[in-house]
């Protein structure tokens, strides 16, 4: 059997995480194969991410590389090849290049709320999202998610951010614009006041009669950004 789980680990790319049931053998015997993954941590073989994940180090020069963030968080993800959550919050600002701050904390968007977890130097919280996730709403859910936490973006002025997110949106087709449309619905006030604002810089004749009714009139959304750049702010009563 250890032969049979060594030979198996060798086909593993560095980094990669696996478990217990990787291992057809573990069926009849999850104690054993266990049992042998954590002798070969013990030997310095393999790392340990958390219980029953394990990997084989990326060993550099001055030490142990970084996991990558999708494997470190891969199972959170997708589950029997089906979509069910997606990483956002910090990770998806630094991927949209609104910060180059890289996150130590992951936030994964998911239909249900999940208690925080740890997993190697990382810390994981969840964030709940209404809309269904699938891979063609992702892209737009963590543009939504930028505008939801638009306050709490690092390192970057409301200005630089508002004029990111309006290239960002630009770059969007018809049909994304009127699916993001639907799929703010089902956010915070703030991100469809700000996703309708930015949408009338954008694109003047856009129909944003929806978003706008979703919007409570005796609230203000203070956000700093200059009138020079989002010049419909105030039909949007944001300041």
């Amino acid at each position: 059997m250890i032969d049979t789980i060594k030979n198996t680990i060798d086909k593993y790319p560095l980094g990669y995480i696996f478990t217990t049931t990787d291992f057809d053998m573990a069926v009849k015997n999850p104690k054993g194969v266990n049992k042998v993954l954590n002798d070969l941590v013990a030997e310095g073989v393999l790392c340990k991410l958390s219980k029953g994940r394990f990997y084989k180090p990326q060993i550099h020069e001055f030490g142990e590389l970084p996991l990558d963030i999708y494997q470190t968080v891969k199972d959170l993800l997708e589950k029997d090849g089906k979509v069910i959550g997606y990483l956002t919050g910090y990770s998806a600002f630094n991927d949209l290049k609104l910060t180059a701050q890289v996150p130590s904390v992951l936030q994964i968007g998911m239909r249900r709320e999940k208690k925080a977890l740890v997993r190697g130097t990382y810390r994981i919280s969840f964030i709940r999202q209404e809309n269904a996730i699938t891979k063609e709403n992702i892209p737009l859910l963590r543009l939504l998610d930028c505008l939801r936490f638009f306050k709490i973006i690092p390192d970057i002025t409301p200005d630089s951010t508002c004029q990111r997110l309006l290239h960002l949106l630009k770059e969007l087709d018809e049909q994304q614009i009127a699916k993001i449309k639907k799929l703010a619905l089902k956010y915070t006030p703030q991100t469809i006041a700000l996703l309708g604002a930015m949408l009338e810089v954008l694109y003047p004749n856009e129909d944003t009669a929806a978003l706008f009714k979703k919007l409570n009139p005796m609230t203000v959304y203070k956000l700093s950004i200059s009138q020079n750049i989002l010049p419909t702010q105030k039909r949007w009563r944001i300041k």
